[in-house]
């Protein structure tokens, strides 16, 4: 699983993920509509070709060094999100990959109308059903 946070819009997407590698986190990023993506990311060394290429601008912190912040530069989103994510989940103990998008669909809806009134949440997943 991984997760993709808009810092400009305050959208985040949970998206399945068989493996973390190169080609999964360039697929990931490859429906950004913008010319230019500055990703934060930490240091796992999938991101690292991500440094070599123009489309993107890459910060990132790296955990095990004990950086957790840098100034703007923090995975804090993502990883706050993947913990409701795993937590959501977890009562349906074993869900198999193949499986798991609806079920991220699912709690990205959740997360969406969570603190919304009645009618606007109502609206949202209506919205969400067509």
């Amino acid at each position: 699983m991984s997760i993709l946070a808009d810092r400009g819009t305050g959208d985040r997407y949970v998206l399945p993920a068989k493996a973390a590698n190169e080609s999964t986190i360039r697929l990931l990023l490859a429906d950004r509509k913008q010319e230019s993506i500055t990703v934060y990311t930490d240091g796992f060394r999938a991101y690292d070709p991500l440094d070599e290429d123009n489309a993107f601008d890459r910060e990132y912190v790296v955990h095990g060094e004990g950086e957790y912040v840098d100034e703007g530069v923090h995975v804090n989103t993502c990883e706050s999100h993947g913990s409701l994510a795993r937590s959501w989940l977890s009562p349906h103990r074993g869900v198999s990959k193949d499986k798991l998008t609806p079920y991220l669909r699912a709690f990205q809806l959740h997360r969406r109308v969570f603190r919304k009134p009645g009618k606007e949440a109502l609206k949202t997943i209506l919205e969400a059903a067509q």
